[in-house]
């Protein structure tokens, strides 16, 4: 990719504040990009061969959203945590096994989606997000759901395809959970806390692909509860 193509997308991108170039090998973040930092509200990079995320990426305070899913990320820099204007940030299939200390001061996130990651828990700086609503954690290396989940604030938790075997009974306790997903993890029927269905927010609960079959779910106790949210819920959206 030349320097006039990359210098037409900078110009693009000083006027309509977007500046998205995905898939053309870029091994690096565009050091060009530092000259948009206060007219950039959206940087789509993804695609690419990116391995490390510089710390200039902390300027640009206007951002509202953050795409580099697909890239070769194993970690973050502290500097991304001073976005506080973002809303969306997709990280899907990179490398991360962890998340940057601060990453609780994004004050303003909305979506972050972590699917594809190497991710070993669930990040305890997310509890501290407090206009989250959707968190996708799937097709990570997950095994268990600590205690401190219960002060999540997200409406929706996607944990597909992990290795997770244990759960705390402190997520039923999730303030504004709505859809917790469960399937294709290592959960035997008596590692999955009954206060899911008996005593939370949760009004779907997808938990196929797990040890038990599907049917017993319809044995525990709260379950009737349960069904009681999940087909209010429907009917509302129906």
């Amino acid at each position: 990719m030349g320097n006039s193509a990359l210098k037409a997308h900078l110009e693009t991108a000083q006027k309509t504040g977007v500046f998205q170039l995905t898939g053309k090998g870029l091994t690096e973040f565009p050091e060009d990009l530092q000259k948009l930092t206060s007219n950039l509200r959206t940087i789509d990079l993804s695609n690419n061969k990116i391995e490390l995320l510089p710390p200039l990426i902390g300027k640009f305070s206007f951002l509202k959203s953050l795409a580099l899913n697909n890239n070769k990320l194993s970690a973050l820099p502290e500097e991304l945590c001073k976005l506080k204007k973002l809303e969306t940030l997709h990280l899907n299939g990179n490398h991360l096994r962890q998340l940057p200390a601060a990453f609780g001061q994004l004050s303003a996130l909305k979506t972050l989606s972590l699917s594809g990651n190497q991710l070993r828990t669930v990040p305890t700086q997310l509890c501290g997000l407090r206009h989250l609503d959707v968190v996708d954690l799937s097709k990570n290396q997950i095994q268990n759901v600590p205690d401190s989940v219960g002060e999540l604030q997200a409406i929706e938790l996607n944990l597909n395809q992990n290795q997770i075997s244990q759960i705390s009974v402190q997520i039923s306790h999730c303030p504004r959970l709505k859809v917790l997903r469960l399937e294709e993890n290592c959960l035997e029927l008596s590692m999955l806390p009954q206060s899911i269905l008996s005593d939370s927010q949760i009004s779907l609960l997808a938990v196929e692909g797990n040890l038990f079959e599907i049917k017993k779910l319809r044995e525990l106790e709260g379950y009737d509860k349960y069904m009681e949210r999940f087909t209010a819920t429907k009917k509302k959206f129906a």
